[in-house]
């Protein structure tokens, strides 16, 4: 009776052992998959011509199981809604109507009261305040975190999220060539919201000829060159 017992034991031992050593393997299998991804998307998105297209097949797709899921749907959620962000703002820089705001071809379209293009700067300062300030949240760990703390997951997971995914973002936060660029086009549309301003305060006093603006007061032609000096300084 007690070698039966033993012979029992033995093999639920050996079950318990085999259970433990397949979830070990089978968690290190996850994690080496999950980090394998993660390194495939940094490569994608640290293309200089990133293919967007491509990323977001590959953030819509999941190659890990259960919690692990979890994890890895949190993670690319956050990458991708940070994608949307990024995407959007380089759409507005790209704008060629940015650069067609001080043209004779827009002069003659819009004015002289220039009611499209002030909607226009209005709608696009407004547009990159708010894509500049989503940009910088996402670069900060709270908003990181913000994306698996309603996954119902075990702390062991959210570390791994925070360690091996979200990892040192001062790196990132270093980088300010973004918000540079944001700058630069919002003081750009602010120098050129003065210069239409002044033109559509002075509708009498202006006309094109030609490729050119034309003023019929010298220094009214004195005053739109001095705004339009600060526009390409």
């Amino acid at each position: 009776m007690k070698k039966k017992i033993i012979i029992v034991l033995g093999v639920i031992v050996g079950i318990f052992l085999i259970l433990v050593a397949y979830f070990f393997f089978f968690d290190m299998n996850q994690e080496n998959q999950l980090k394998e991804e993660f390194s495939e998307l940094q490569q994608l998105v640290s293309e200089d011509d990133i293919d967007v297209e491509v990323v977001n097949q590959r953030l819509n797709k999941t190659v890990t199981k259960d919690d692990y899921a979890k994890v890895e749907k949190a993670f690319k959620a956050y990458l991708k809604d940070s994608l949307d962000n990024s995407v959007a703002i380089t759409d507005i820089l790209n704008d060629e109507r940015l650069t067609n705001i001080l043209t004779v071809d827009n002069y003659q379209t819009d004015g002289k009261q220039f009611i499209q293009t002030k909607q226009y700067i209005a709608e696009v300062k407004q547009e990159l305040e708010k894509r500049k300030k989503k940009y910088n949240e996402h670069l900060t760990e709270k908003k990181a975190m913000s994306y698996i703390e309603d996954k119902g997951l075990d702390s062991y997971y959210v570390e791994f999220y925070k360690r091996e995914l979200i990892g040192d973002m001062s790196d990132i936060k270093q980088d300010k060539s973004v918000e540079n660029s944001i700058d630069e086009i919002l003081s750009l549309l602010d120098s050129s919201e003065k210069v239409i301003q002044f033109l559509a305060s002075h509708p009498n006093d202006w006309n094109i000829e030609g490729e050119n603006i034309v003023f019929l007061n010298p220094a009214l032609k004195s005053d739109y060159d001095q705004l339009i000096a600060q526009v390409v300084k």
